[in-house]
């Protein structure tokens, strides 16, 4: 059930005028074709490794935790990190920054995205044998 409370409402805190004065002017046009997704992450749901084609973008945890593995291929083979992201931390990416986010709590998480420009195609990868292969592509309008 959605519950709506008009006082826990954000927008009074920031009006759209100011908000506009705020932001460059170079930055309109950039945001025109940005794309914003929330997404809510269950307990051990996550995505394949991939990337976001020519996109490029940030995403934010707003509830709970999260956790980015990072996979880079270079001259010497694949590299990987991984970090806990919590509430309140911010990653961001350009294209073909090649990840896997998953939640591993045991509550449920919440993120948002923003890809600019909008997101056309992701590719999935898989790591075998110390190197990196694109195993897939999905499509916008197509395959989500």
């Amino acid at each position: 059930m959605v519950e709506y409370r008009p006082e826990g409402r954000w927008t009074h805190l920031l009006p759209p005028d100011a908000a506009a004065d705020l932001l460059d002017a170079s930055l309109h046009a950039d945001l025109a074709g940005a794309q914003v997704w929330l997404l809510s992450w269950l307990p051990a749901q996550g995505t394949p490794l991939h990337d976001h084609g020519t996109s490029a973008g940030a995403f934010a945890v707003v509830r709970g935790t999260l956790t980015e593995r990072v996979v880079a291929a270079g001259r010497n083979g694949v590299r990987e990190s991984a970090a806990e992201l919590t509430s309140g931390r911010v990653r961001h990416f350009g294209a073909h920054y090649v990840h896997q986010v998953t939640n591993r709590d045991t509550e449920p998480a919440v993120s948002v995205h923003v890809y600019t420009p909008g997101l056309a195609w992701m590719n999935t990868y898989a790591v075998d044998g110390g190197t990196l292969l694109r195993t897939g592509t999905e499509r916008a309008g197509v395959d989500w």
